[in-house]
């Protein structure tokens, strides 16, 4: 008995229905019985459409599978919506850093999955608000980080930043990236930020190329409430845009006395696994972070 019986499936948009992993997937759902609610707008192709139902917001499903890499898993937290329901992803991209099973796997995995023989993961997000003179302009969630950053032409830029109302810094920098725990192994990983186990209730603060040696990353109880004014100055050259980008994918245009606040407002991502994760044997084998010794007559751990 399926324990997830109505299923969506949403795919790397440059994927079309030609791709093994998107027919093996729909074959394994469709022997279990399970109703499939297919995201027919990222496919190209595909044939028998109407043996499917629609993936669209506000679809009643127990389960989202998602095809592709990491982007691919970003995109379809973002337009879940509903938190409560968990995602299954199957990789398709180049690091995976994020995905549960390969296709390779799939057909055993998936199946006991779908049956109930998992544990769910869950991955806090932030809540991203812009507040411009005093309205709120946007909000969203994002899973691994919300970044600051100057526009086409590239020029230092000042971000006055407090922690729960209290002054942390004024940055002088390209930018700054506010990320969680799982997108520590991110862009803010690239940019000399932690690493910070999922596990952690926490957020990280990393300015990008900061014109200070004393302004290093910083990482804050998850409790705390962050907020950023952009205090960039106008010029003659009229190439002070700045831009707040979300997981790499959403792009909101900010001004000068723009606030950006940032917090964990209590909403999480769910990840259905095979089975807890250690994290630290998906940084050895995805990220090849560290070493690690072998006896090479056994092979055994020294």
């Amino acid at each position: 008995m399926l324990v997830y019986p109505r299923i969506g499936v949403t795919v790397k948009s440059t994927l079309d229905a030609k791709d093994k992993a998107i027919d093996r997937i729909l074959q394994i759902l469709r022997e279990e019985g399970a109703e499939v609610f297919l995201d027919i707008s990222r496919m190209r192709g595909l044939q028998r459409v109407c043996d499917y139902a629609v993936l669209q917001e506000g679809a009643p499903i127990d389960l989202l599978v998602v095809i592709g890499g990491d982007g691919t898993i970003l995109r379809a937290v973002r337009e879940l919506r509903d938190f409560r329901v968990p995602i299954l992803s199957v990789n398709r991209g180049a690091v995976g850093f994020l995905a549960e099973t390969r296709l390779e796997e799939a057909d055993t995995l998936v199946r006991q999955l779908l049956r109930g023989d998992g544990v769910i993961e869950e991955r806090t997000l932030l809540h991203v608000e812009v507040i411009r003179l005093g309205t709120l302009t946007f909000q969203g969630f994002v899973l691994n980080e919300a970044v600051i950053a100057q526009g086409a032409i590239a020029r230092l830029m000042d971000l006055r930043t407090s922690i729960n109302s209290e002054p942390l810094a004024t940055f002088h920098a390209d930018g700054l990236i506010i990320a969680t725990p799982t997108g520590s192994t991110a862009y803010s990983l690239a940019a000399g930020g932690p690493i910070v186990h999922p596990r952690l209730y926490a957020m990280i603060l990393t300015p990008l190329n900061p014109h200070s040696f004393s302004q290093k990353p910083i990482v804050v109880p998850g409790s705390s409430h962050i907020e950023v004014q952009v205090l960039t100055q106008e010029n003659k050259f009229m190439d002070h845009q700045v831009s707040l980008t979300l997981d790499g994918q959403t792009y909101v245009s900010l001004r000068r006395c723009d606030f950006v606040r940032v917090s964990m407002g209590g909403e999480t991502a769910r990840f259905l696994r095979c089975h807890e994760d250690t994290f630290f044997s998906t940084l050895r084998e995805k990220l090849q972070w560290g070493g690690w010794l072998e006896d090479e007559g056994t092979g055994e751990h020294v």
